[in-house]
């Protein structure tokens, strides 16, 4: 029976694989030949759906966008294809119902990611671009679903959220390593340091969060238990590749989110309360406001430039808003992300067309000499603005409770987890503190329709699902 079930698998992908490529040679394109990729990963991802899924760890921060060569198509390898060969999976199995549990779909962060999913098809249905949008909402199922679901299966096994990390820590050290010694050919220039890391990065700043993320996974691998002579140089040098890596990164927002991930992690280390923060949040926000005309005066007065070499003033540059054109260009996209939720604030203009549609929201007086007239060069630059021009305040609200319910699920898991495993609790305050980083980070960029980022923010969102059912099993056992 299993024999002709695998058969049988094998004869629809034959089939399948078939009709791709015949499909490409009589619409004369090339990319026939990379539907083998496609169908290598779907074989995997039947038969080694465990070590399929963990390979995106290694596979993620080597991956190379290929429209970078072709400008026309454009397909991360090989972590799209795997993605894919999984959702394909998913489906059989869905078919079969032999993969879903009640636990997953009672999941806060199931629920919530659910609502922003369905919103999104809403959303789209009204876009001034259904296509754009629909294409959308394809890549978020197919970054957000195999994902949860898989993830949630693999990490049953905690020893796999441990594999997975160190897959991933070791693959973004060996491009730290390459960006590192392109970047010494060019005496660690500012300007040659936004494009170094290419293939496997698209510019500095995506480099940066990504390194920013993994600074803290590092830390935990080696503060989580005693190691061996040889694990504890291994992971020292490591510490020490993505320190360096995230220095020459020369991103402001990667820098800055680290700083801020650590008060984050100091405000769990010490259980504050969470009422105490609203209120301290709500205090904070009541003195900006009351001194908002002095801090603008000050603003005004920040000269230093990203350019400089000094670290310290490369900080301080993050708040210029006179000169940066860096900076002004970022304010001038959120303007233009504001006024397309005042045109249309319940709906939005519709999922992925923000860059089709900023241009004629841009007023004159905060162009800067990086605008475009057309607005051909971007997105928002927020992954909390994006949303609001896109799908309205529905959308923008639904972003915020993932946001929200990811640490809230996060840390209660933390305390929850047995005193005795120190070493998961640690990896699980780390995993905390890395997304911290980088929704922190998500205010001045957004990355969440990459690989680079979408795998190991909803892989983690994942591992919360499954180490929280793994919890709740153990103590019913004892």
């Amino acid at each position: 029976m299993q024999t002709l079930k695998k058969n049988s698998v094998l004869l629809f992908l034959g089939l399948f694989y078939v009709s791709i490529c015949c499909f490409f040679i009589w619409t004369d394109q090339i990319y026939f030949t990379l539907s083998s990729f496609g169908l290598i990963a779907i074989y995997f991802a039947i038969f080694n759906t465990e070590y399929t899924f963990l390979g995106l760890a290694f596979f993620t921060p080597l991956s190379i966008n290929i429209e970078e060569y072709t400008n026309d198509f454009g397909l991360f390898i090989p972590t799209e294809p795997i993605l894919f060969g999984l959702l394909l999976f998913l489906l059989m199995q869905v078919i079969n119902k032999n993969l879903l549990h009640k636990y997953i779909w009672r999941n806060p962060i199931i629920l919530a990611v659910g609502f922003y999913l369905f919103w999104i098809l809403i959303s789209s249905m009204t876009s001034s671009s259904p296509i754009v949008s629909f294409k959308f909402l394809l890549a978020k199922i197919w970054y957000i679903i195999p994902l949860l679901i898989f993830g949630t299966k693999v990490f049953m096994n905690p020893k796999n959220i441990k594999r997975f990390i160190w897959l991933f820590v070791l693959s973004i050290c060996i491009v730290i390593i390459y960006t590192v010694i392109i970047h010494a050919q060019y005496n660690f220039g500012e300007k040659e340091g936004h494009w170094v890391m290419w293939p496997f990065f698209k510019d500095h700043t995506i480099y940066g969060a990504t390194v920013a993320f993994t600074v803290p996974l590092v830390f935990a691998l080696y503060f989580s238990k005693k190691h061996d002579l040889l694990i504890k140089i291994s992971i020292i040098s490591m510490i020490i590749i993505s320190s360096i890596g995230l220095y020459f990164s020369y991103s402001r927002a990667a820098w800055l989110s680290v700083i801020l991930a650590l008060i984050i992690l100091s405000i769990i280390k010490l259980k504050i309360k969470l009422h105490f923060l609203l209120a301290l949040s709500i205090l904070a926000l009541t003195i900006v406001f009351l001194s908002w005309d002095k801090i603008n005066m000050e603003l005004e007065r920040n000269k230093y430039e990203h350019t400089t070499l000094e670290f310290g003033e490369k900080i301080k540059s993050a708040t210029n808003i006179t000169t940066d054109a860096s900076n002004l260009e970022r304010l001038n996209r959120w303007n233009c992300a504001i006024e397309m939720f005042k045109k249309r604030p319940i709906f939005g203009f519709g999922p992925g067309t923000y860059a089709f549609e900023y241009a004629k929201f841009q007023h004159p007086n905060n162009k800067t000499i990086i605008s475009t007239n057309f607005g051909t060069a971007g997105n928002a630059h927020s992954e909390y603005l994006g949303p609001l021009s896109e799908t309205g305040i529905v959308g923008f609200l639904s972003f915020l409770v993932i946001v929200f319910t990811i640490f809230y699920k996060g840390i209660k898991l933390y305390y929850a987890w047995p005193i005795e495993d120190i070493e998961m609790k640690t990896i699980i305050l780390s995993m905390i503190v890395s997304l911290s980083t980088y929704f922190i980070h998500g205010i001045l960029n957004n990355y969440l329709d990459t690989d680079k980022a979408s795998i190991p923010i909803w892989v983690f969102c994942a591992s919360f699902i499954a180490l929280e059912q793994y919890n709740k099993v153990k103590l019913k056992e004892t």
